[in-house]
């Protein structure tokens, strides 16, 4: 693979080529892992519980607010929605009876 000078200084900064310009390190296929190296469902539940541990969950009075936020949005969208519609059915229907 030929490289010019910036491709080649960058790939030495980043520790994939030495002074030399060949390659220190392979990259390794992820499709050719060994069968040992998958985790079993009992692991997997395991480091879910504990990531979900991290979480910062909302309060209960957090969670109300944000719901009642989000219904209130809704019904406005909605109304917004159903009267443009209206509006817009209402001066089509003009419009052909004319």
């Amino acid at each position: 693979m030929a490289l010019n000078r910036e491709q080649k200084r960058m790939l030495q900064r980043q520790g994939e080529l030495g002074p030399d310009g060949e390659p220190l390190r392979t990259r390794r296929n992820p499709q050719n892992r060994a069968q040992n190296e998958r985790t079993g469902p009992t692991q997997f539940a395991r480091e879910v519980r504990s990531e979900l541990r991290k979480v910062a969950w909302p309060t209960r009075s957090e969670t109300i607010n944000y719901s009642i936020i989000t219904v209130v949005t809704l019904v406005v969208f909605t109304l917004l929605i159903f009267g443009l519609d209206w509006v817009f059915s209402e001066l089509v229907l003009k419009l052909y009876n004319a």
